[in-house]
């Protein structure tokens, strides 16, 4: 009697097993072009399924992915969008054949990730269906219009990006900063904080290679300056090619590293003259050009967390940013970096970059620091929080 009370009492503490999850994810962009947001999602599905449950994808596709992407992708209509920003592709919403494919996925939980026509049929495939839908913020393509001549779509921009996200029961933000922000413009009713991790495997000191920066004409006594991410003129790329320029004039062992594509990478070599373009690069590739550069600059302010700004700092680099979201919940102002409050000032920019690049003793104290605070973000933990709150949403809206 007392062995099979033992056993009940047992069973009975057990904990039971959670629900499988369901989650289908909706993105303007999932594997033809390889940016933060990418990345993050990718890592989400791959995580999604390694615990056992199931996501189905649904996004643009185009003849020539940049990457093999993770788990099940249904490709939807789109057309390229007009201009400079060709690279990427503006779905048409959700077609019969692919809403039959999602009827029978079954979600239990429906992801947005972009405030797109794609996204707004998925919220409207929710709401019919009473399934609750999340979203995440990865871009304020608010700010976008600035860097084209068009600063009269903010204000109407901004007023549809109200709309879609208060339809969403919530909204992540990457970082605590960027939770401040949308809370401050009301973009989203209930925003929560969906921070990044980074990978330290790969993303390390350990990473650094004098040969290969010297096959690239550095010199070993350069204080090398890296810029990593998509070419493109909402990256700050004119700030920092300003702010380059100017610290070389005072400090000649200034160089800059340039780590990236896109259809502004003319107008930056012709900006930036003897800085050393590298093209594309991922993997192990990109982790040794982090590490093998002395001081990351980023003075973008569309970043709402700042991935690239995480890399570096786990790859042992003190970071010089924009004090925009994103940037201010990673950097500690004077510890692991600078945060420059005008985004704008090439002289700013330029006069920490020339502090740095002159005090060896100050870089090294702030390397340590930024190899500290990365420590913390860890993807298998951030991630679970992630698929925790997935099922508090769900608990609620069965309620």
């Amino acid at each position: 009697m007392k062995e099979n009370a033992a056993i009940q009492q047992s069973t009975e503490a057990r904990p039971r097993p959670l629900p499988t999850l369901r989650v289908a994810l909706f993105s303007g962009n999932y594997n033809y072009v390889v940016d933060g947001p990418v990345k993050a999602l990718n890592r989400l599905v791959a995580h999604i399924e390694a615990r056992g449950n199931q996501a189905l994808v649904f996004a643009p596709t185009t003849k020539t992915p940049a990457f093999k992407h993770s788990g099940e992708l249904v490709s939807v209509p789109s057309i390229a969008l007009p201009g400079s920003r060709s690279e990427y592709r503006l779905a048409l919403g959700l077609p019969n054949a692919a809403r039959a494919r999602l009827d029978a996925f079954r979600p239990t939980i429906v992801h947005v990730a972009a405030p797109d026509l794609l996204g707004l049929a998925a919220l409207d495939y929710a709401r019919a269906r009473r399934i609750p839908a999340v979203a995440s913020f990865h871009t304020r393509f608010d700010t976008y219009p600035r860097y084209y001549g068009l600063t009269f779509l903010e204000r109407p921009i901004t007023s549809y990006m109200r709309y879609f996200y208060a339809r969403c029961a919530r909204v992540y933000a990457p970082s605590q900063s960027m939770v401040e922000e949308l809370k401050r413009d009301r973009i989203g009713a209930d925003i929560r904080l969906w921070t990044r991790g980074v990978d330290h495997a790969l993303f390390n000191p350990g990473r650094r290679d004098v040969e290969w920066r010297r096959s690239l004409g550095f010199n070993d006594e350069d204080v090398v300056i890296a810029f990593v991410g998509r070419l493109v003129l909402e990256k700050g790329i004119d700030v920092f090619a300003g702010a380059v320029t100017a610290a070389q004039r005072r400090s000649p062992a200034i160089r800059a590293l340039i780590v990236g594509e896109g259809p502004a990478r003319a107008h930056f070599a012709a900006s930036l003259p003897g800085a050393v373009f590298t093209g594309h690069l991922d993997g192990e590739a990109l982790a040794r050009a982090y590490a093998s550069a002395d001081l990351f600059l980023n003075p973008s302010v569309t970043e709402t967390f700042g991935n690239v700004t995480l890399e570096a700092m786990a790859s042992g680099l003190p970071a010089i940013a924009a004090r925009a979201s994103g940037s201010r919940s990673l950097i500690a102002d004077g510890e692991t970096g600078v945060l420059i409050d005008d985004a704008q000032s090439v002289g700013d920019f330029s006069g920490a970059l020339v502090a740095l690049s002159e005090d060896g003793a100050l870089r090294a104290r702030m390397r340590a620091a930024a190899l500290h605070a990365a420590r913390a973000f860890n993807w298998d933990v951030i991630l679970d929080r992630l698929l925790d709150d997935y099922r508090d949403v769900m608990n609620r809206s069965e309620a």
